[in-house]
Order: structure tokens, then sequence, then C-alpha cells
């Protein structure tokens, strides 16, 4: 499965990488390829149309190959699933049966949506304010959802709502929304700084109706799912990470022994080495950490604080990673004809994304206080 991501982000992601971050268009037929190759489905259960890969370590040794070839493109491949796993995690076996096989279709793309974040509710998950009002056998669902990966273009979103405004995280609840139901629109799209490959927006809510056998798990359950998914997620996130910091530590290695100044290759300094002896162990060490967040949520061991830990530390090396390749190329970094700027921005996002660098550190520190590591 490595190989085959590796191939795929070399042969059909890389080509075309510089064009989708151009236009910020969504890479539907880089999608389709996937979905054809099984890349999108493999973490699935084969009962359900999936390869049966349901290894996290698998998933981030694939992300790390797919975000070497784009950050953006590998979002929209791997965000295909962010719905599947609240209902992986909680599901009901209905659930399941019912929408994985939609992301398990070789020939029609499905992408999922995870509709968390809020306009005053970005870290402070709790304080959501979109509501969830129970009216006979449905919910009545109103709200709006910012900053949502494939937000108004999704076919199926997990949508955290409180069924109890007021009462912080014991109200959140989580519920499946298919992307066609009345009163359910798209909002804005986000002209993003980078990983523009990806569509970002707004997802509005007014008056959607959901039936009750689309809440996954009970009442008051939403933040436990949410928190969950994100041990899933974030050593993901963390291996796409160490995915743009090796494409960008390649390149500048590479340009560093071509280019020629003072009569010699620039990697004969040692300002220029000792750069990129700095970046690759970075990179070693970034990927160590997020393998061992990955297996130990494979073995059903705590994870929050590992997942955490790599999710911080590979953002922020990657960001420090990609900077530096900018500058070893110079003038020539800061020019779109070469791709460094771009793995640059794409990294910026990396530090925000599924909580931001400080809020890593904020449940670090937190879990450490209790004893629990």
């Amino acid at each position: 499965m490595v190989h085959l991501a590796h191939r795929f982000a070399e042969r059909d992601i890389r080509p075309v990488a510089a064009d989708y971050d151009q236009s910020g268009e969504m890479p539907w037929s880089v999608l389709e390829k996937a979905a054809e190759v099984g890349l999108m489905s493999y973490q699935y259960p084969e009962e359900y149309g999936g390869s049966g890969v349901s290894s996290i370590l698998t998933a981030c040794l694939v992300a790390e190959e797919l975000a070497w070839g784009c950050l953006g493109i590998a979002t929209a491949i791997i965000g295909a699933g962010l719905a599947a796993v609240p209902i992986t995690i909680a599901g009901s076996d209905e659930q399941k049966a019912r929408y994985l096989p939609w992301f398990c279709d070789e020939e029609t793309v499905r992408l999922g949506g995870f509709a968390l974040t809020e306009p005053e509710a970005g870290s402070d998950a709790a304080s959501i304010r979109t509501t969830a009002v129970r009216d006979g056998d449905e919910y009545v669902l109103n709200g709006q959802k910012r900053f949502i990966t494939h937000g108004g273009v999704a076919d199926l979103y997990a949508i955290f709502a409180t069924v109890n405004p007021g009462s912080g995280h014991q109200g959140i609840t989580a519920f499946l929304v298919e992307g066609h139901t009345p009163g359910l629109s798209a909002g804005k799209k986000e002209d993003k700084m980078g990983m523009r490959a990806c569509h970002t927006g707004d997802v509005i809510l007014e008056d959607v109706r959901v039936p009750v056998e689309n809440r996954i798990g009970e009442e008051g359950m939403g933040f436990y799912i949410a928190m969950k998914s994100f041990e899933h997620t974030r050593p993901v996130v963390a291996a796409c990470a160490v995915g743009v910091a090796r494409a960008a530590y390649e390149y500048a290695f590479q340009y560093a022994q071509e280019r020629v100044q003072f009569g010699k290759p620039i990697i004969a300094k040692q300002a220029i080495r000792f750069m990129l002896a700095d970046m690759v162990t970075e990179i070693e060490a970034a990927r160590l950490l997020t393998w061992q967040a990955a297996w130990r949520a494979d073995q059903g061991l705590p994870c929050n604080v590992q997942a955490s830990m790599a999710k911080a530390f590979a953002a922020d090396a990657t960001m420090r990673i990609t900077t530096d390749a900018v500058q070893i190329l110079g003038g020539y970094g800061y020019m779109r004809e070469y791709p460094v700027e771009k793995w640059m921005r794409d990294a910026k996002i990396l530090q925000i994304v599924e909580g931001t660098s400080q809020i890593q550190r904020v449940i670090i520190s937190q879990m450490l206080a209790l004893g629990m590591e």
C-alpha cells in the first residue's frame, strides 16, 4: 500500500500539484484515479467494500507519501473519509452498513465532512452554538459551521450540535447528515494561503431535519466522539507534515548539491550543511513520534498525549523545514517557478488544523498534570 501511494503521488499528484494550487479547484480527476486504485477505501472493512487494512499506522504511511506529492490533494483524498471516522468509533451497525460503502465505491467519489468548528467556536470546541432540538422521531438542526474540509460539497457530514445550550461539552451530540438534506447549504468557500487543492468552506444549517437513527451514539456523547476522532486523525495529520517536510528537504538537498557559489556547490558550506542536518533530524524525530502515536492507537492504548505530541512537533518542525528550504534556494525559493514556496505555504495550516500547536501543548500539559501519559 505504501509503494502504491508513493507511485500514485509521483505519477498522478506531483505533475498537477502546481496547477491545482494556482486554481484552487478540487482535483476531481485525481480523486477518481485514487478511488480506482483503492487509495480511498483500503481502510474500511471488506464487508463494506474496502480492503480491510484498518491500521492507523498504515494510514500514516500512506498519508506521508500522498502529502509528499501535494498536501492539498492528499487532504482531499484522505479527508473524503472524515465523516466515516465517528461512524467507525461510535456508529451503530446499521449506520456502518448504510454509509461506509459510500466511501468504497471505485466508480463514484463520495466526500465526507467533519463539522465541528464554528465562527465562535474553534479551539474552544465545547462552545459550539449549533443546536439540535428533538421533535418526535427527528432532530431539527440550526447553525453554521466554518473552515470545514469539503464544507458545502460533501455527500455526508458528521455534524456536532448541542441538545442543551449552555451546558458546554455535556450537551454536544453527533449526527450524520446527508449533503442533499433540505435546509443544508453551502456557505462561503475559503480562498486559502496553502492547501489550496482541497475545498474548505462553510456549512449552513437552517431547520435541517435529521432522523433519530442518524444520531451517533447517545445524546451528550458528541464531545467524546470528537476527541476520540482526533486520536485517530491527529497522527495522520502529523504524517502529512512529515511528507511535506520530506519533499522540501529532498528538493533543498538536491539544489544545494547543484548550486555553485564562490566556486563550490553550496552544500560545501557549513552553514548549509548544518541546516540540512537539522532538517533531516527533525523529519526522523517527527516520523517516529507519529508512528508511536499510531501504534498505540492500533493497540487500543491511550494515545491522546502521544497524538498531540506528534501533531505539534511534526507541524512546527515542518514549518521550520520548509522555511529553511526556501532560504537554501535564496531568491529562487521565493519564486513560484520552484515548489518550495508552495510547501512553505502548505506547512502553515498544519500548525492550525485539528487543533493548533498551542492547543496541543495545552492538552499535553493537562494530561501530564493529571498523571496520564
